[in-house]
């Protein structure tokens, strides 16, 4: 008795297995490979600043041609223009700030822990507790600028990244056309 229902129970796993496979292979969606192409160059912060819920719906929205190039802040001019080379649009740079990386900071002799900043955080980047001084993980930190906009205190603001060995790099030469 026992055998009989391990054996049937064995043939049903293999049989709806195969069924499940054969589903799979023959009913795939084929997704628009452009929007994973997008996606792979935007910043993967996931911050919503574009007004969309992450990284992905940008990509979808920027595909579709119902966003602009300009709709990514963290990416700044550098992401803008290679968009638009991607998506074969002109770029208008002229609403573009390029503030470089950034972090959030807190400001401790102002912080009265009142919780606000890391409620709203996407990242998880701000740790403390209820009447506690606030911190900032640097490295989970997407400067968003969330945090910043909720703090009643004004104890949070964005810093830019101080240049270490870790963060510095060789600026490229700008190019001058002699007349």
């Amino acid at each position: 008795m026992l055998v009989a229902a391990i054996v049937s129970l064995t043939i049903l796993g293999t049989v709806l297995g195969l069924l499940l496979g054969l589903a799979a292979r023959y009913l795939r969606v084929e997704g628009n490979p452009i929007i994973a192409e997008i996606e792979q160059m935007l910043p993967g912060s996931q911050c919503g600043q574009c007004g969309y819920p992450g990284c992905t719906g940008a990509a979808q929205a920027l595909a579709d041609g119902s966003a602009p190039v300009t709709l990514c802040p963290p990416g700044g001019v550098a992401l803008v223009q290679a968009l638009a080379d991607k998506l074969g649009v002109e770029a208008d740079l002229s609403g573009v700030e390029d503030k470089g990386p950034q972090v959030a900071e807190v400001k401790e002799e102002i912080c009265i822990g009142c919780t606000r900043c890391f409620k709203v955080c996407p990242t998880d980047a701000i740790m403390g507790a209820a009447q506690q001084i606030h911190v900032v993980f640097r490295e989970a930190c997407t400067a968003c600028s969330k945090c910043v906009d909720v703090c009643p205190t004004e104890a949070l603001s964005l810093q830019a990244v101080p240049v270490t060995l870790q963060s510095w790099y060789w600026h490229k030469p700008k190019l001058e056309v002699a007349a």
